[in-house]
């Protein structure tokens, strides 16, 4: 049975609000809560961008619902510090955290001055790190000199149970490479075939019996105007190739390159609705394709509406 999780979106609101609407989803019959993970917004509009785990462990003591987040270890975050994150997280909330790790973005990561390296390394460099984590989480003191380096690091403080590792994949072939070293697959909304490629890719490169999740980004409000207005003005940065969302370094670089994005554009990239039934409709197929958690992202502000209307008209139906 698939577990239906409410996204919160740093991007988007402010943590005080963020965890007032964790509450409200919780309390409306949503089974789990997932968040990003930015140090900027995708866009000016948007205008958060609150630091996740000090929100999660927050987030995690004021609710009883399993939590999972983004995070992309190896150039924002040093590895260690991840792992000791991780740790403290899973001992306080025994069996309700899980982590997907990512190559990050350079919207995020360019902070720290760095290159930003080409998607290759990043890869590699993102591999040495869940290995680095993994170790650590496991008791052992590291010393790891590659793309990172570690020098004899121990975690003092473990969890009672290892929490999941699992990965972030946009396509077959990184959802091929992640089923060989990750706990579990998650991947974002969209044409059917293609997602099918993704959970094949991820099942037949060593993800076989590991858990899939899913993040769907849409727009429903109470009436189909409100939902296409908060499409077009806080989503429509994001509809580029996952090269261009990689690389661009500035929330005005996104900024810009969406002033040529149409309202019709939108339209054919996500669902925009005021209607519950083409809600559960678009839910039923996710869990028709076998995701254990449908995670799900209504990029309209308009949180404490979607919570309480899913909760009475959507969620009972699935």
């Amino acid at each position: 049975m698939s577990v239906i999780a409410y996204h919160a979106s740093h991007e988007q609101h402010p943590p005080s609000a963020l965890l007032r609407y964790a509450l409200a989803a919780a309390q409306a019959g949503f089974q789990a809560i997932h968040c990003s993970d930015h140090f900027h917004p995708w866009s000016e509009r948007q205008g958060q961008s609150g630091f996740s785990f000090s929100w999660i462990g927050a987030a995690m003591q004021a609710t009883t619902l399993p939590f999972s987040m983004v995070c992309a270890p190896g150039q924002r975050y040093h590895p260690a510090i991840v792992a000791q994150a991780i740790a403290t997280l899973a001992e306080m909330f025994p069996g309700r955290y899980s982590v997907e790790l990512g190559s990050g973005e350079a919207l995020n990561e360019n902070i720290t001055g760095d290159v930003w390296p080409q998607k290759e390394e990043r890869n590699a460099r993102l591999l040495e790190c869940a290995g680095v984590i993994r170790r650590l989480l496991q008791g052992e003191t590291v010393t790891h000199n590659g793309l990172v380096r570690v020098k004899e690091a121990k975690l003092y403080t473990l969890p009672a149970a290892m929490p999941p590792l699992m990965a972030t994949a946009l396509s077959a072939a990184t959802a091929a490479w992640v089923g060989t070293w990750a706990d579990g697959l998650i991947t974002v909304g969209g044409d059917e075939a293609q997602l099918q490629e993704i959970i094949n890719a991820f099942r037949k490169g060593g993800g076989a019996g590991k858990p899939i999740y899913v993040q769907i980004a849409f727009s429903y409000a109470r009436t189909e105007t409100e939902a296409q207005d908060a499409a077009f003005d806080q989503w429509r940065t994001n509809f580029f190739a996952p090269e261009v969302l990689s690389d661009l370094t500035k929330t005005t670089q996104f900024d810009s390159i969406a002033a040529y994005v149409r309202r019709e554009d939108i339209a054919d990239k996500m669902v925009i609705t005021a209607d519950p039934e083409q809600c559960i409709t678009m839910i039923r197929q996710y869990v028709q394709m076998g995701f254990d958690r449908i995670i799900l992202h209504n990029v309209n502000p308009q949180q404490d509406i979607f919570i309480r209307d899913f909760g009475e008209k959507v969620l009972p139906h699935i």
